[in-house]
């Protein structure tokens, strides 16, 4: 993978996550991490008070949020190793979800011990199994994980168009379509 990699990836994930928003009922928008608690900044690209609490979010550039994830989860899923057709859902489970959980669901898809660490046999598996089994394998244990929330209810329409919007992209990606064109309306 390459810068290309990464830019094209963030490009949709941050067509997914918006830009800001400082809605008081969100736990994610106070640097406390629940309603009420800290200050109320608000989350924008993605990047939330509740877990960059010192990070001036109102002010934040789009260089500034690509810099928080390629530091905070693009290099810790080792993304620049990952096969093209599995990159995309692993870095969006690990903003959404946290970079251990989606090690670990990428070490059950991979069928490896799962330990929530990127070491050689995982990177091994990885590689050896067919990309397009380990993706919908990955995205089906996100699903099950994501459904089993007690926000579901609120919030799972939309991950769910989320995840198979991802989905979608992969099978465009995988069929051969440039990733530009790739690209879907994330209404």
């Amino acid at each position: 993978m390459t810068t290309v990699a990464f830019d094209r990836c963030l490009a949709i994930l941050l067509g997914w996550e918006g830009g800001y928003s400082c809605e008081r009922e969100d736990p994610g928008n106070w640097t406390g991490h629940a309603v009420g608690a800290g200050e109320l900044r608000g989350t924008k690209f993605g990047i939330s008070a509740a877990a960059y609490p010192t990070v001036d979010i109102v002010n934040l550039t789009p260089d500034g949020a690509a810099a928080i994830y390629r530091r905070d989860y693009w290099d810790p899923i080792r993304a620049d190793e990952l096969p093209a057709q599995v990159v995309l859902l692993v870095f969006d489970a690990a903003v959404n979800n946290g970079v251990r959980r989606a090690t670990e669901w990428l070490q059950a898809a991979a069928g490896v011990a799962v330990d929530g660490k990127l070491g050689k046999d995982t990177m091994a598996a990885v590689h050896a199994k067919d990309a397009a089994v380990l993706a919908r394998e990955f995205v089906a244990r996100r699903l099950a994980f994501m459904g089993s929330l007690p926000t579901w209810r609120t919030y799972g329409l939309g991950w769910a168009r989320r995840l198979t919007g991802l989905t979608w992209q992969i099978a465009q990606i995988e069929a051969g379509v440039t990733w530009e064109a790739a690209q879907v309306t994330h209404n």
